[in-house]
């Protein structure tokens, strides 16, 4: 006969926005009764877990099984899961790889049907899920929603297999996600009225409200390189009823030192009222994805957390289906051994490989196209930086350190292909170069340097590992393995973390000034969010949406 478990505090009644001392009692992983008690104020809180309303588990370079194992420490039971990122590389196996590892922990994984594989056409990605392949994901119990929908163009465009696919989605009454940077008025609307009830990539209120006004609902994102918090927090105080938190790509060492419960703190601090901040953590997500997870309601799954208060969030146990998973910041859920899937078929890369020539260089009346990256957003700037300020060495055109100009590349890894070149500002690396198989969304091979031999180096400790991400300098070399799909790592999350934090460090010291160098670098390909960026096949302008130097293979 099952025992049951009893846990006495003040309950945070959301919805009815009301605070009472209560008696809960779990039986058989669901909540048996609610009984109230006498007030006491001393008590800890009892609250509905906190959600992730979109993320791509693959960003923290974990598998989902570890992602859990550091998430519960911060109160977190539930995740909207996008896995686009190893479908782009693995396909219909990658979906299963994340799903069957899920389902090794007691968490609650949601994961989506990935509605953009590849991103676009303009890069090599390692597989491809066409309409009907997503309707049949769709059609599967476990796959909740259709993931983002970045191919915003094909919607306005009426584009006939993207069309399909969130047809299918509507057709089993399931959601369909937005990826729409920058989309406003009739665009934004038309974008809407397709079906799409989310976005996550909104960098200013002014965007939030406009697609708000026309029934979306708008995601709260701060990731380890997006944060849009500061940006959008304040319309929690009238429009916390269609709002979310988010953090999409988070790095391993970011989701040990907190997760959404962090969101939860800085909005408080703000000044917003405790029972809207927590509506968007706890209620909204479960609700527009009807989600199966306990809303502390008698017969409920029992998934709930035990704060120490309300302000800072300290988590003091956290319980998924009435099992403890979580207690005074250690997580209660075990490491096990996941077995590598992957696609890597690249051979090592030369320095001649990497240089590149005056012909190459997509020259305007002297003037060279130079992505500018910016701390804290996706989004790039597209410079004219004229071509005096480049270092010429004969035929060869170089970067130049003490102008902040560093050499950009793509290195398709599924195949040996010509090495895609370009230029980039805000790095700032004085020496060495970083290099990266996370490059969303097709996850080639990305680097960038002070020199050819540095970041020929680079790129070859990770062709050598099968992924990962390196840094080198003269003197030392550091590379952290992502086995799986060259995204993640199946080691100790808590060591993953440690590691990534070792070479973040060193990335930094080759004089680094963004908060999250390797996040940033991973977007520098994400041909989706404008203004310029880089593939495999050349550099791209996101505002035509076409390249302005091609290299295709």
């Amino acid at each position: 006969m099952a025992v049951p478990l009893i846990v006495k505090g003040n309950l945070v009644d959301i919805l009815s926005r009301i605070i009472r001392s209560v008696e809960v009692t779990v039986l058989n992983g669901k909540i048996e009764k609610l009984i109230s008690v006498s007030k006491d104020a001393s008590l800890p809180y009892i609250l509905p877990g906190f959600i992730d309303s979109h993320v791509h588990i693959e960003s923290s370079m974990l598998v989902p099984s570890e992602f859990a194992k550091l998430a519960v420490v911060h109160g977190t039971v539930a995740t909207i899961s996008d896995p686009h990122e190893i479908a782009n590389v693995c396909g219909l196996a990658g979906v299963d790889f994340m799903i069957d590892n899920a389902n090794t922990v007691p968490f609650k994984f949601n994961f989506g049907a990935p509605s953009c594989v590849p991103a676009t056409i303009f890069e090599t990605a390692g597989a491809e899920l066409d309409s009907e392949a997503v309707a049949a994901l769709l059609k599967r119990p476990e796959i909740k929603y259709l993931s983002e929908m970045m191919n915003f163009p094909g919607v306005l465009n009426n584009d006939t297999e993207v069309l399909k696919k969130i047809a299918s989605a509507h057709s089993l009454d399931k959601p369909v996600d937005g990826h729409a940077p920058g989309l406003r008025g009739e665009m934004a609307k038309k974008y809407i009225e397709a079906g799409i009830t989310t976005d996550h990539e909104c960098f200013t209120a002014e965007e939030a409200l406009d697609k708000l006004k026309f029934g979306m609902k708008i995601l709260i994102r701060e990731g380890s390189a997006a944060k849009n918090f500061e940006a959008l927090a304040d319309l929690l105080n009238d429009h916390y009823a269609e709002m979310m938190f988010c953090s999409d790509d988070k790095h391993p060492d970011s989701l040990v030192e907190g997760h959404i419960n962090q969101l939860c703190a800085r909005a408080v601090a703000k000044g917003i009222d405790v029972f809207k901040v927590l509506q968007a953590a706890c209620i909204n997500p479960v609700k527009h994805y009807k989600l199966d997870v306990g809303l502390l309601q008698q017969g409920d799954a029992a998934d709930f957390i035990i704060a120490k208060d309300l302000t800072e969030f300290k988590i003091l146990q956290t319980y998924i289906n009435g099992v403890l998973v979580a207690e005074n910041g250690r997580s209660l859920i075990e490491t096990s051994t996941a077995e590598p899937i992957n696609f890597f078929e690249c051979t090592p890369v030369s320095v001649e490989d990497i240089r590149m020539q005056k012909s190459e260089l997509p020259l305007i009346n002297n003037y060279v196209p130079v992505i500018e990256a910016l701390e804290g957003q996706l989004i790039t700037n597209k410079l004219m930086i004229p071509l005096s300020s480049f270092n010429v060495e004969g035929q060869f055109i170089n970067g130049n350190v003490s102008e902040d100009i560093l050499k950009l590349v793509v290195v398709n890894r599924y195949k040996s292909s010509p090495v895609a070149k370009a230029f980039i500002r805000n790095f700032n690396l004085k020496e060495g170069a970083i290099a990266s198989t996370v490059a969303h969304d097709s996850h080639n091979i990305i680097a960038l340097g002070a020199d050819d031999e540095s970041i020929t180096k680079a790129i070859n400790l990770l062709i050598e590992n099968k992924g990962g991400v390196s840094c080198v300098n003269g003197k030392e070399e550091k590379v952290l393995p992502l086995p799986v799909a060259g995204l993640m790592s199946n080691a100790d999350g808590y060591k993953v973390a440690a590691d990534y934090t070792a070479i973040d460090k060193m990335a930094k010291s080759l004089g680094s000034t963004l908060a999250a160098p390797y996040m940033t670098l991973s977007f520098m390909a994400l041909l989706v969010i404008p203004h310029i960026k880089l593939s495999d096949k050349g550099l791209f302008d996101g505002d035509s949406f076409d390249f302005i130097l091609s290299q295709q293979q």
